[in-house]
């Protein structure tokens, strides 16, 4: 070794014995700050946004943005567990593209609880049974997932914050030579994902049996129990059931994404970088619907999503659901829903929180 290079490495050490000391310090301030709490609410949504947009605009590098995120996420999640254990419902088993985003959202210091449907997570979440919820609610190819949409209708819970995931599909087997499958289990909507690449990158397998599974995570655990059988899952799934690689980013959209919604019972105040979601319905007259956007316009509200559901109360009428850029006690935001309310036959708010980073 030459003394340069010894040098370099005992700079490093340097660094290390720092990092240390400063990850302790910080998670005694942490502990301190938890013990002056009186609400015992130890996640603050909005605090931790705050503290990620900061560190990324006094980035300089050469770590990206995304890195520091995930590096300072985990720092949080430690500081957290040691004031008070977290547990986050969310779509089971290990391994689902849910759990994924319930890492990236908490870091991985929380309990996950796996649940077998949408409606279990609401429950899990409403008796208490854990802390926060994540599901999903749309696709940047499939569209809105419409059991998320009518059970947020109908809950007494919060959304507390929103996950952007990449969402890249892999296909994996026990045995990577892919001559041998028989079959390939999958959840519908990856199958759907993935359809061009597999006709176009497997025509061998064009008469191989597709097999819908409940999810990606489920189709590995098949795939892992039986012999020449494959499954379209996350890189997750394969490391949780011991499963080989056969090909990696095989989805049709390489911006493939999946927007993901924290549910829970607090309220979340303004980051300075929020979204605001509500449902809302017209009466039935002529000129109802424009009546309910127009007062975000007339008091400069921009609107980033909008999606009408079925209202289930009555033949051929709507329920709409709307996201809106800024939180909901900005003065502007809270002019338009104070308008908006006196014409709405229905106003839910269904949260303020920060968006995604």
């Amino acid at each position: 070794m030459t003394e340069q290079f010894k040098q370099l490495r005992d700079q490093i050490d340097n660094i290390d014995n720092e990092i240390l000391k400063l990850a302790n310090a910080r998670a005694e301030l942490a502990q301190q700050i938890g013990q002056r709490k009186k609400n015992g609410i130890v996640y603050r949504p909005e605090r931790e946004a705050q503290i990620l947009t900061r560190l990324q605009q006094l980035n300089t590098g050469p770590l990206a943005n995304d890195n520091i995120t995930r590096l300072f996420t985990e720092i949080m999640s430690l500081c957290r567990a040691m004031e008070k254990p977290m547990t986050v419902a969310c779509l089971g088993p290990l391994g689902t593209f849910s759990e994924e985003a319930a890492l990236k959202q908490f870091g991985s210091a929380i309990t996950t609880l796996t649940c077998n449907s949408i409606d279990e997570v609401f429950r899990k979440v409403e008796s208490g049974a854990a802390s926060y919820g994540v599901v999903p609610v749309e696709n940047s190819t499939e569209g809105a997932i419409g059991r998320t949409m009518d059970l947020l209708l109908q809950t007494s819970l919060t959304v507390c914050g929103e996950i952007q995931l990449s969402v890249h599909q892999f296909l994996m087997a026990q045995n990577p030579e892919l001559t041998s499958i028989e079959k390939i289990y999958s959840h519908p909507q990856s199958f759907s994902q993935c359809h061009e690449w597999l006709n176009t990158n497997l025509p061998h397998l064009s008469g191989v049996r597709r097999i819908n599974a409940s999810s990606n995570a489920d189709a590995a655990r098949l795939a892992a129990s039986e012999k020449n059988v494959a499954a379209i899952a996350s890189k997750r799934a394969a490391e949780v059931f011991g499963l080989a690689i056969c090909a990696e980013n095989i989805e049709d959209d390489p911006k493939n994404t999946t927007r993901f919604l924290t549910i829970g019972t607090q309220h979340i105040e303004a980051s300075g970088k929020d979204k605001t979601s509500l449902v809302m319905s017209a009466s039935n007259r002529p000129g109802a619907i424009h009546a309910l956007l127009a007062p975000l316009a007339k008091h400069g509200v921009s609107m980033t999503r909008l999606e009408s559901r079925p209202s289930r109360t009555h033949l051929w009428e709507y329920i709409f659901f709307v996201d809106i850029e800024g939180h909901q006690n900005d003065e502007n935001i809270f002019s338009a829903l104070t308008s908006i309310r006196e014409k709405a036959a229905l106003l839910k708010i269904l949260g303020s929180y920060p968006a995604a980073q």
